[in-house]
């Protein structure tokens, strides 16, 4: 236990007054608070997991729109959910999603608890807590990296994390004695705002926080220090991808539901997908990050050639689809914001309109 907890604990009463008072207040108005229901909370939850929130605004409302609710979504096809959630990366969530709403549906009793939620596939901790404090009103603390980073820097935490998971561990029992058990939900909620809004991960605004009081990183100008996580090895890999057009459709891969990675999701097709080898210079360079590797993807305009008829009716994740239905072929976030950026309507790119 640091030094700050024991301090921190001791004024919990007055703490979670300070706090809700400044939630009540500054609370951004999200759609998924406007109107609560267990349904919302879990989509919104799933939807924010390692997501901004701007972004996954106009994906909920879309969302909700088309599912409003556990039955409507159990009865949807495992591709149309796959293809709303394009964009969002981390398509598990989307499959787990679906998978609960028919799990639930199938239950008599709708699960209300913490330890209820967790036993779905797919809810981990945080989101069996956030359901469950947020709908239900069970007192257990969500604990996320912004809830992380307010309590290490309330209690001046000095301990180095190898990663988030570690330091939600640690922190967890501090948050649950800190959690306000009449309303839990608003105490999570207001904890994580804090994270988002105020104690930022760069410029915290220590200034207008409202707990700023109990804040031992502040009193010692540590804050932006704090917390302290071990530095990543970052690698850099080479994607070379082949981008194959042919009477108005577009040649794609697409991953088998078995896939440990983006299953159901499709992407632009490897050079090495059609036993191919860069030959010239790119057509177009794109680099995007995840997690510690930083990929430079290479696109090559490729011709299709009648000799690879053979080749394509072998490999099952080769595919061809119309240009003008992409936005329903569950391509992943970057790839379908290239195409639609690069390809007109009739098929061509822009490149080729001006060539």
């Amino acid at each position: 236990m640091s030094f700050g907890e024991p301090k921190l604990i001791s004024a919990a009463p007055v703490f979670r007054k300070s706090l809700l008072l400044w939630f009540f207040k500054n609370q951004r108005p999200l759609p998924w608070r406007k109107k609560s229901s267990a349904y919302r909370t879990v989509v919104s939850e799933l939807m924010s997991q390692q997501t901004q929130i701007a972004t996954v605004v106009p994906y909920f409302e879309k969302w909700v729109k088309k599912w409003p609710d556990f039955e409507a979504l159990a009865e949807a096809k495992e591709s149309e959910v796959l293809a709303a959630w394009a964009g969002l990366g981390y398509y598990s969530r989307a499959r787990h999603l679906w998978q609960l709403a028919r799990q639930v549906v199938e239950q008599k009793n709708s699960p209300r608890t913490a330890a209820e939620w967790v036993k779905f596939k797919g809810v981990g901790p945080y989101t069996a807590a956030a359901i469950a404090s947020i709908s239900f009103a069970d007192p257990v603390a969500v604990v996320d990296g912004n809830v992380v980073r307010v309590l290490a820097r309330l209690t001046a935490s000095t301990k180095q994390w190898q990663d988030r998971s570690a330091s939600v561990k640690y922190f967890t029992p501090l948050a649950n004695a800190l959690i306000d058990p009449r309303k839990p939900g608003d105490f999570n909620q207001a904890m994580m705002e804090l994270g988002a809004l105020v104690c930022r991960k760069r410029n915290p605004d220590c200034a207008n926080c409202p707990v700023a009081r109990w804040c031992q990183a502040k009193v010692q100008g540590k804050a932006e220090s704090i917390p302290k996580f071990a530095t990543k090895t970052l690698r850099q890999v080479v994607v070379h991808r082949a981008l194959v057009l042919r009477a108005e459709k577009l040649l794609i891969k697409r991953y088998p539901l078995t896939a440990r990675r983006l299953a159901g999701m499709a992407e632009i097709p490897l050079l090495s997908d059609l036993a191919l080898e860069p030959t010239s210079s790119p057509w177009l360079s794109k680099r995007r990050t995840i997690g510690a590797v930083t990929y430079e993807e290479q696109v090559f305009r490729i011709k299709p050639k009648v000799s690879w008829q053979s080749r394509l009716k072998k490999n099952s994740e080769l595919e061809w689809v119309r240009i003008h239905q992409l936005a329903n072929a569950a391509l992943t976030g970057p790839h379908f914001r290239w195409l639609r950026d690069w390809l007109n309507p009739d098929g061509l790119t822009k490149r080729d309109r001006l060539l």
